[in-house]
């Protein structure tokens, strides 16, 4: 379990699916990542070792890595599994970016529909195939329950974005996703998909929350790509996308009435240890586990507070 704290000047408090999110001042905020993992929308039962820290670390990495493409919120990293930056006003969309047809993509696709969000998919493609040039499928920002797909159409005509917002985020997305790419290459990696998400501050457009995570986004192994496509075999990746797989193969995909099915300690460290590899693989760096108590964790958060001028 994640400490629930109370900071001075604490103006809010919200719990998400992986995050603990303190609002600070109104204008700051102190982002924990947790070690629970979800799936389908569901928070599992048990809680994965350090998936906190890695998520909070690749996060760190990848924002640094692209704050020249897009201004981030970004502030400081004051323990392994803490972010803090500051507070957008958010676009209630996920900028959702598909280099490959894969996952949700590929499910719709052999549905027999060519069309995703409102994005033409072409013919003859076959499961985990690059699209011609990457394709842009945002969702819904749900506060509960299931995202959902919406057009760039319909985003316009709700409002929550307006046209202009719109070429703007576009712009942005596909020059992270090719920066993401161009980083994941380096080491031997292909980003698959991955998702952004925007906010304002005043007039401008800020990248938000954690980028190109496990938990976000999908890699496979460059290596032998070509030979197993070619073959019609399962393509070697990184994301949790296996998590999910699991699931489904255990009848479970966050509908009504299933139950999540048991999770085994063996197979919590097979979750930990595929998520101690990408933040290896991905970084570059051999993956330091970092055990922070909550009072040592609070002070360095309170410090780094201080430090921005906050306190």
């Amino acid at each position: 379990m994640t400490a629930t704290y109370q900071f001075p000047k604490q103006t809010n408090f919200y719990k998400g699916k992986v995050r603990d999110v303190y609002t600070i001042a109104d204008n700051t905020l102190v982002m924990i990542a947790s070690n629970r993992i979800s799936a389908f929308d569901v928070i599992l039962p048990k809680p994965i070792p350090y998936k906190g820290q890695v998520l909070n670390q690749i996060a760190a990495h990848m924002l640094h890595a692209t704050q020249d493409i897009c201004k981030n919120w970004l502030l400081a990293v004051p323990a392994p599994q803490v972010s803090i930056g500051k507070k957008c006003n958010p676009f209630k969309i996920e900028m959702v970016v598909r280099g490959n047809l894969t996952g949700h993509a590929w499910r719709t696709y052999q549905s027999g529909k060519r069309s995703l969000c409102g994005v033409p998919l072409p013919e003859g493609m076959k499961e985990n195939d690059f699209f011609p040039s990457p394709i842009i499928t945002p969702s819904t920002k749900a506060a509960e329950g299931h995202d959902e797909d919406i057009s760039k159409e319909a985003i316009i005509a709700q409002g929550l974005a307006s046209e202009k917002e719109w070429e703007q985020l576009e712009k942005l997305t596909l020059a992270l996703f090719a920066r993401g790419k161009e980083l994941a290459a380096k080491q031997g990696l292909i980003l698959v998909d991955t998702k952004y998400e925007f906010g304002k501050i005043g007039d401008e457009i800020y990248l938000m929350d954690e980028i190109h995570t496990p938990d976000s986004s999908r890699y496979f192994y460059a290596d032998g790509f070509e030979a197993r496509q070619q073959k019609g075999e399962k393509q070697k990746q990184l994301s949790k996308e296996f998590v999910r797989e699991w699931l489904i193969a255990n009848h479970f995909m966050g509908k009504e009435g299933e139950m999540v099915p048991e999770m085994s300690e063996e197979w919590i460290t097979t979750i930990q240890n595929r998520y101690i590899e990408l933040y290896e693989k991905l970084i570059g760096v051999t993956f330091k586990p970092e055990p922070l108590s909550e009072a040592e964790t609070f002070e360095k958060i309170v410090a780094s507070l201080k430090e921005i001028g906050i306190y």
